[in-house]
């Protein structure tokens, strides 16, 4: 039987949703707020060629397509309320679309972020998805905005960063990544896990946050300038793939520094707060590297081990300025 619009939506993407909130099957949503709540917002687009390998498991780019989204909620320290997709397909595949809508809702399950709306269309290029999600933050909290970093902050990283550089440059034909590294480092460039929790429980603690998407000395550089300061990081304080080691410096140094696909919170915090965050790292069971500080003096500089101080420009990666990116 062949699959139209509609029997697409009612089959993989019509789920029930809470009571009170009028979910797919009108021509809009209805939800209320939570109540002295704020709105947020965020969007991300998808596209096949681009954003992942045309042979990605499905269940896979369900989660991701969602986990992006998540992502930029948690870097406002925002709780996921839920979230709207737009989906082209150059033909309905029943079971690419199963797993495609499992993993979806598997991840939306866990944040309790129901799908509420979105649209479905046919595509001439590939598949192409849009995801909006929605969250809420308490009534006046400004949440962790990048502009609000302080000088002398703390300078923290989530996780470990380089994974997903390296799996994405594997997958492109770079013959120094063994496939053992491959099979070790795939899952952070195709399934990262959104800091939902963490981003919430630093809203007492921390001042400002980005999600490291397009590369940390770029993202970076994106919260300094909003802050008004500059910043000094440690090379060997960088929380590291660990699986990175056996690679060469400068590949090393670009995964690090200039790979995006991390999804991991980069944020400051007054000194006070190291106690509490490191508690926090216990609790949540998620690895928070203290990496460095803000700095009245305007740029970003890198210590390295043997006393090199060295002025870091804003790369990484920019759609407009692709053929200039290594990713």
């Amino acid at each position: 039987m062949t699959l139209g619009e509609f029997s697409v939506i009612a089959r993989f993407f019509s789920r029930p949703v809470s009571p009170g909130i009028l979910g797919v099957g009108d021509d809009a949503a209805r939800l209320s707020l939570p109540p002295d709540t704020d709105l947020v917002s965020c969007k991300d687009l998808l596209i096949e060629g681009r954003h992942f390998f045309s042979d990605v498991a499905p269940a896979t780019l369900g989660h991701k397509a969602l986990a992006v989204n998540l992502s930029d909620l948690a870097a406002m320290g925002a709780k996921p309320l839920a979230c709207l997709l737009g989906i082209g397909l150059t033909a309905p595949c029943p079971d690419w679309l199963g797993d495609f809508a499992d993993g979806f809702y598997r991840l939306a399950d866990q944040w309790q972020c129901p799908l509420i709306g979105g649209d479905t269309i046919s595509s001439d290029f590939g598949t192409v998805i849009s995801v909006t999600a929605l969250g809420t933050l308490p009534k006046g909290e400004l949440g962790l905005r990048r502009d609000r970093g302080q000088i002398d902050d703390d300078l923290w990283l989530s996780g470990d960063l380089g994974g997903a550089d390296v799996a994405l440059r594997a997958l492109q034909g770079d013959d120094k990544i063994s496939p053992e590294l491959l099979a070790a480092t795939r899952e952070r460039l195709e399934r990262p896990e959104p800091r939902v929790a963490l981003g919430q429980a630093l809203l007492p603690l921390a001042h400002a946050a980005i999600d490291v998407s397009d590369g940390l000395a770029q993202d970076l550089q994106h919260l300094l300038k909003a802050s008004h300061c500059g910043a000094e990081i440690q090379w060997q304080q960088l929380p590291l793939h660990p699986m990175l080691q056996t690679l060469p410096e400068n590949i090393k140094r670009l995964a690090v520094l200039n790979g995006g696909d991390a999804y991991e919170l980069c944020f400051t915090a007054p000194k006070r707060s190291r106690t509490d965050i490191e508690q926090l790292a216990i609790a949540l069971s998620i690895p928070l590297s203290r990496v460095g500080s803000l700095t009245q003096a305007p740029g970003l500089r890198l210590h390295h081990g043997n006393g090199l101080v060295e002025s870091l420009s804003a790369q990484g990666f920019d759609h407009f300025k692709r053929g200039e990116q290594h990713g």
